[in-house]
């Protein structure tokens, strides 16, 4: 058991100096640079970089060395108590989801709002000449936080993303985090404590006033009921809809466009932090937001995987003091959710048959 207990610290060990490694290149590079750099070939560019001895040794070695890391500890399967107290622990926290995920988005619309910018930081518009927009953005956010009509707000939220992909600038596409978290609470409604679950309670005792008035909580109800087989998959969706984030982020912003991530590589000195070849900064980043994303994707190793997200997200923030903080908050809400919750259906960890993972993960309890 010492052995299994060795290994696993040395896996976390890996985990965790990996995400330190990358930390301050890890970021919508869109956020924090004006220009786009200087041109650059993303295939020559990757040859170049990796053709130089010493970077192509570390990439590789550090590739090796994380999937040694992954393959013995899936070999050991190492049962380590504190886990899977934790693990347990957070079974119970299935019913604070949703107002987990409220807050998330919540307060990042409601910003986005006063600010004037459609989702992402990159996408603004004036708040003074376009009142409707600011009225819409910070009705989103206050309703949402409230947890009031959560189901059709939400349903608003999904149309007015979709309206800004496919008639205003595609590249809403960088805050597509909303998405998953829109349709997550779709399914869970506003959860508890909301002001649906609140309004619910006093609608359906007799002989309340607001039970005499009230229109739709009969709907509520009956969206609960209908929406109940649903609710196993809200795990499925906050991870696959970070995931995809996270490939975008470390495929298109920084693989794809290696010209903007060198520029961020400059702007905050990040050769001083790791003493590396600023490509080598570029490529890493990227490569590990790929396969952070990828195993979110598959569900694999997914509560880890969130975790490793998070540590990322925050020394993001810290180590890029420009990075607009509120862009960030649904990625920190929908991180949190998905280390709650776990793989889910549909994942490799399920599949994979780990009980002591998996097997304390139920549905989200109806509210």
């Amino acid at each position: 058991m010492r052995g299994r207990r060795t290994l696993g610290g040395w896996f976390a060990a890996i985990v965790v100096a990996l995400a330190v490694a990358t930390r301050s290149a890890t970021a919508h590079v869109d956020y924090v640079t004006e220009d786009a750099g200087e041109p650059q070939n993303a295939i020559a560019f990757l040859t170049e970089v990796l053709s130089v001895p010493f970077n192509a040794a570390l990439f590789v070695g550090g590739g090796l060395a994380v999937t040694a890391g992954v393959a013995g500890y899936l070999w050991v399967r190492p049962t380590i108590r504190d886990v899977v107290v934790l693990r347990e622990k957070l079974a119970g926290y299935g019913d604070l989801i949703p107002w987990m995920l409220r807050l998330a988005i919540g307060l990042p619309l409601v910003g986005a709002g006063f600010q004037g910018y459609l989702f992402a930081p990159t996408l603004t518009f004036d708040p003074a000449t376009n009142p409707a927009l600011r009225v819409l953005f910070i009705g989103l956010g206050f309703f949402t936080l409230f947890g009031l009509a959560t189901r059709i707000v939400s349903t608003v939220g999904i149309a007015a993303f979709a309206w800004v992909l496919l008639t205003v600038d595609p590249g809403v596409v960088i805050a597509m985090e909303y998405v998953p978290v829109f349709l997550a609470l779709v399914v869970l409604g506003g959860g508890r404590p909301s002001a649906d679950d609140m309004l619910l309670a006093v609608a359906s005792t007799r002989d309340t006033y607001y039970g005499r008035i009230d229109p739709v909580h009969h709907l509520k109800a009956f969206l609960d009921e209908t929406l109940a087989p649903f609710r196993r998959y809200v795990p499925v969706v906050l991870r696959v809809g970070m995931g995809v984030t996270f490939v975008y982020l470390g495929l298109i912003e920084k693989l794809a466009d290696p010209g903007r991530g060198l520029l961020v590589v400059e702007k905050y000195d990040l050769t001083a932090v790791v003493p590396v070849d600023p490509g080598l900064w570029v490529v890493g980043a990227g490569v590990t937001e790929i396969a952070v994303g990828l195993a979110l994707v598959a569900g694999f190793f997914t509560r880890g995987a969130a975790a490793v997200s998070f540590v990322l997200f925050t020394t993001t923030l810290f180590g890029l003091p420009d990075d607009p903080v509120l862009a960030h908050v649904a990625l920190f809400g929908i991180a949190s959710a998905v280390f709650t919750l776990g793989a889910g259906p549909l994942s490799f960890d399920r599949w994979f048959g780990r009980p002591a993972l998996d097997a304390d993960e139920q549905a989200i309890p109806a509210d």
